[in-house]
C-alpha cells in the first residue's frame, strides 16, 4: 500500500511539472504590440509637463518656538503640456501648503505658498511637501528645514 501511494505522488508531481510547460509565455507576445507600446511610452514621456522651481529647500534659519514661518515657492511648466498639481501632502498638520489647483499652462508660473506653525516644535526641523503631480515622476518635493528655540518662560 505504500508503494502504492508513493507511486501516485511521483504520477501527480510528473503530471504538474509536465502540463506547466504546454505554452511558453514568451512566444505568447506579439512583436507589433511590443513595439507600440515603446513608441507610446517615448510619446509620453516627451510631451509630459515638467516642473521646475526656483528653489526646492526653503531654510528658514534660527526662530522662537512658536512662530509662523512663511514662504512661497515659484513653480514653473517648462514642460508642453498643462502642469497638473492634484494634491499637496504633508507629515504633520503643523505644515500648511496652499497650491494651485487650476492647470499651469506650458511657460507659466504660479506660486507655492507655505506656513509652518513652530508651536511644540524645537530643535532642528526640516519638513517635506509632497507634490502629487501629472509629471514623469509623478511625485515632487520641496523642504523646509532650520532651527526651532524653544520659548523662554
Amino acid at each position: 500500500m505504500k508503494k502504492i501511494a508513493i507511486l501516485v505522488c511521483f504520477l501527480i508531481s510528473g503530471l504538474v511539472l509536465t502540463s506547466c510547460d504546454n505554452g511558453k509565455a514568451a512566444a505568447k507576445i506579439n512583436a507589433d504590440n511590443l513595439e507600440n507600446a515603446k513608441n507610446r511610452d517615448v510619446e509620453i514621456k516627451n510631451g509630459a509637463a515638467l516642473i521646475a522651481f526656483d528653489r526646492s529647500v526653503h531654510d528658514f534659519g534660527t526662530v522662537t518656538e512658536g512662530d509662523v514661518v512663511e514662504t512661497v515657492f515659484k513653480v514653473t511648466n517648462s514642460g508642453k503640456t498643462d502642469l497638473i498639481i492634484t494634491d499637496a501632502q504633508v507629515t504633520c498638520g503643523c505644515t500648511v501648503p496652499v497650491w494651485p489647483k487650476a492647470p499651469i499652462k506650458p511657460g507659466q508660473t504660479e506660486d507655492i505658498k507655505v506656513k509652518f506653525n513652530t508651536s511644540g516644535k524645537t530643535n532642528r526641523q526640516q519638513k517635506n511637501i509632497t507634490l502629487i503631480t501629472n509629471t514623469e515622476s509623478g511625485r515632487e518635493i520641496l523642504t523646509l528645514k532650520g532651527m526651532v528655540s524653544p520659548k523662554e518662560n
